[in-house]
């Protein structure tokens, strides 16, 4: 086990040279999701120099390629899965790798991810003969953007013809310092859904109260009266948050606009208050608009569920992290209300998603989703390692 253990960690370390060359050339050329074509075909390419059999195609630009190790009755099948799109960010100018698809950056740290799998794919590649059964090696598209890429993998065949008997992904976390890993074992990332509500009414001049329906008003009643009836079902054990975060009435200092639009997102641990909140939103939306004799449109786009770690499995894995890297290494994270669409495997198979540290001590942390994130690319060797062990 200790000579495992020193290949493993050798080998993640030689790699670092070709991570940081992979993590970047992704970084330079960023999709959105459901768009990954170039990024596809530039996996596609290094599977096939390594040697791995995989598909392509799958929910578009999804890619699942398989390693087959010592094949036994008792033998399972491990996923390991990465998501490969971007976000619609600016990136901060400075890197020299920075984005050449202006308005498009990998500000989450999919580029890391997909990089840390195909170093994943080289170093198990090379142990196969210390490999126990058969990894798949999943990069998906569209993480960002429901319906989510997860669900549209799981949807088509690809997973029936390779029965994945668990899933494992990794998530850079800018809060965590570099080489070390995050656990949670249970609920872990909120459900998500985004609401929509249209307000529509008679407009008018705003010199003439009587000859018009206020829907600027009516809407900010609207979101007060759901604020707090929605938010009234939130504890410290369940907590709960709707989010406004577009109010969008096309009038003027003198004009009533027909028609305001309100964008908002709910988040709950909770699946039960996910389907109570949407029936709430929905009568609370019809009595506003009875009472102020407007109609309202309610359109719920259902997100993704809860992301919940499998007790036992995370337990087992955190342990296995802790022999790899140290205790000291090995943190236990809270909850976090972000969303993700991995859950949706941990809906059908037992998963889970960790998390690597990726800030030097010291450094000020580069948040995700903004236009200056970074991380410190010596994390991917902690990442490659990690997944690698855990297999």
């Amino acid at each position: 086990m200790e000579l495992l253990k020193k290949r493993v960690i050798a080998g993640a370390e030689a790699l670092l040279p070709e991570l940081v060359r992979l993590r970047r050339q992704i970084h330079m050329h960023p999709e959105l999701s459901y768009s990954e074509y170039e990024t596809a075909a530039f996996v596609s390419t290094k599977l096939k120099e390594l040697g791995i059999e995989h598909e392509t195609g799958i929910a578009g630009t999804g890619i699942v390629g398989v390693i087959r190790g010592n094949i036994t009755p008792e033998s399972i099948t491990v996923g390991l899965r990465a998501d490969m799109d971007a976000l619609p960010v600016c990136e901060s100018p400075g890197a020299e790798y920075r984005s050449l698809n202006e308005g498009v950056m990998h500000a989450c740290g999919h580029d890391a991810h997909t990089a840390m799998l195909l170093g994943t794919a080289s170093l198990l590649q090379n142990l196969r003969s210390e490999l126990q059964g058969s990894v798949l090696l999943v990069f998906q598209p569209g993480e960002e953007k429901a319906p989510g890429g997860a669900r549209l993998m799981i949807e088509s065949d690809i997973f029936d013809r390779y029965k994945p008997d668990m899933f494992m992904a990794l998530h850079v976390l800018p809060d965590l310092p570099t080489g070390t890993v995050g656990y949670h074992p249970g609920p872990y990332m909120a459900s998500c859904d985004e609401i929509y509500l249209t307000v529509k009414g008679k407009g008018g001049h705003a010199a003439q109260p009587s000859q018009y329906t206020d829907q600027i008003y009516i809407a900010s009643q609207l979101v007060i009266t759901l604020k707090d009836t929605v938010m009234k079902m939130s504890n410290t054990k369940t907590p709960v948050i709707l989010g406004v975060g577009r109010i969008t009435g096309m009038g003027a200092t003198n004009v009533i606009p027909e028609t305001v639009e309100i964008a908002c997102t709910f988040r709950t641990f909770d699946e039960r208050l996910r389907v109570r909140a949407k029936k709430i939103i929905r009568d609370t939306s019809s009595t506003i608009a009875t009472r102020y004799g407007v109609t309202i449109d309610v359109n719920i786009a259902e997100g993704y569920p809860v992301l919940v770690n499998d007790k036992t499995l995370t337990e087992k894995v955190s342990e296995l992290s802790k022999m790899l890297l140290g205790a000291d290494r090995v943190t236990e994270m809270p909850e976090r209300m972000s969303s993700e669409d991995f859950s949706f495997f941990s809906e059908r198979y037992p998963s889970t998603l960790f998390r690597i540290g990726i800030t030097p001590a010291g450094n000020p942390v580069r948040l995700l989703h903004t236009p200056a994130f970074d991380l410190d690319e010596k994390a991917m060797i902690t990442g490659v390692a990690n997944m690698t062990w855990l297999t």
